[in-house]
């Protein structure tokens, strides 16, 4: 125990018993105020969202990665109507959300609005969407499959159906929840809000993407194209392509946003036998797979342990604030991730990579360990590698798209 020293002026006590008791009163109060501190403390280190999060009563599902979203353990959800489950990775860090909901065969939600853009993204299942305002009569239906991506837009009500009798839906839903809950700590300001926003009256508002040509200039690459849409039909076919030869292994990517929202995601497709560079960036990146075998490597730094995670279609990781992360490809197609992005206010959030000394590792300053472990992992699956010798060597080594295969 720590004692204090407290000087107690003569005046102020008329006898060493009484010296005593004031002594022993004050360090009883600053004990009692020091775990009061503490606790408050301990309190404040809490996120709002955390708290809430905790309250629904629902699975929250937490490590590095989850190996498939379409089995993990999900349990009645009273607030929203369903079965769900939180999935709380490592590299979220307050800064987004992610969870599963499910439909039962021939069912629908309840409506529901929330104050917060929401990104649905179709695990399994076919089934339909209705959007809607009561500040206009018009309503917005449409239609998904397995790997569609769509946006729920704030301050709208919308309904969920499935639509087919025998199977379940599964959806993963992401959006920037901690985010708005540290702004406005009150959940109730976002999901009990009688403020909703008009509805553009067109039909398309949930039709096909269109594409806008970006003057940004990215390493080695003369700009990119940008996709702009609220509904994405079948990110596992997508192939509205640009080559992205500075992350390596003939790798092409595709950026998205959704109108009037801060919230844009990127996909990339890499081919089988290839890996990319290491790389690294801000929080919140949730990484979802759409098609494809292989796995990732995360690691905070040089002297860290590496987390190794084994990925397929509907496989789920988010890669730690500035962690360096690599994926890489051991099936026979090309392999596909998509990344699901936070509101972009941070900074190392966005994909380009500007420090390329600091945030990218070139093959020709990888560890040995990496490419050797690599080449494993295809012959226990009967592959050999399709990255080229000269990668290893010249750091400006220029890769071939004319050899691209889609399958």
């Amino acid at each position: 125990m720590v004692m204090l020293a407290i000087p107690i002026h003569a005046a102020l006590v008329t006898n060493i018993f009484q010296a005593q008791q004031c002594a022993i009163c004050y360090a009883s109060t600053v004990r009692v105020g020091v775990k009061s501190l503490s606790r408050e403390m301990d309190m404040a280190s809490e996120f709002t969202y955390d708290r809430w999060m905790e309250e629904q009563g629902i699975p929250i599902h937490r490590g590095y990665f989850v190996e498939d979203l379409r089995t993990v353990e999900v349990s009645p959800w009273s607030q929203r109507g369903c079965n769900a489950a939180f999935i709380q990775l490592a590299g979220m860090q307050g800064v987004v959300e992610s969870r599963v909901q499910e439909i039962p065969p021939g069912g629908t939600l309840p409506a529901f609005k929330s104050s917060i853009d929401e990104i649905c993204y179709v695990l399994m299942g076919q089934g339909s969407t209705t959007v809607w305002s009561s500040k206009n009569e018009k309503r917005h239906s449409f239609e998904w499959s397995p790997r569609s991506m769509f946006l729920l837009p704030r301050n709208t009500w919308h309904q969920l159906s499935n639509m087919q009798g025998e199977n379940t839906v599964r959806l993963l839903h992401y959006n920037y929840a901690p985010m708005a809950m540290s702004a406005i700590g009150n959940p109730d300001f976002f999901f009990n809000n009688d403020y909703e926003e008009s509805l553009p009256i067109s039909d398309d508002l949930f039709g096909d993407a269109t594409s806008i040509v970006q003057e940004h200039i990215a390493e080695g690459e003369a700009g990119r194209t940008l996709w702009q849409g609220n509904f994405f039909p079948d990110m596992g076919v997508w192939d509205k392509l640009m080559h992205r030869p500075g992350r390596g292994s003939l790798n092409r990517s595709v950026y998205m946003m959704t109108p009037g929202t801060e919230l844009t995601m990127h996909m990339s497709v890499f081919g089988a036998g290839t890996y990319k560079k290491g790389h690294r960036h801000g929080p919140g990146r949730v990484i979802v797979i759409p098609g494809g075998e292989g796995y990732s490597i995360m690691w905070a730094d040089e002297n860290a342990e590496r987390v190794v995670i084994p990925w397929h279609e509907a496989s789920m990781f988010v890669p730690p604030d500035r962690w360096f992360h690599q994926h890489f490809n051991v099936g026979d197609v090309p392999g596909r991730y998509l990344a699901l992005h936070p509101p972009q206010q941070f900074v190392g959030m966005g994909e380009s990579v500007e420090d390329l000394a600091n945030d990218q590792i070139e093959y020709t300053a990888e560890e040995g360990w990496i490419r050797e472990k690599f080449e494993n992992e295809l012959a226990k699956r009967g592959h050999k590698t399709a990255m080229p010798d000269e990668a290893y060597k010249d750091p400006h080594y220029t890769w071939d798209y004319q050899t691209v295969v889609d399958s």
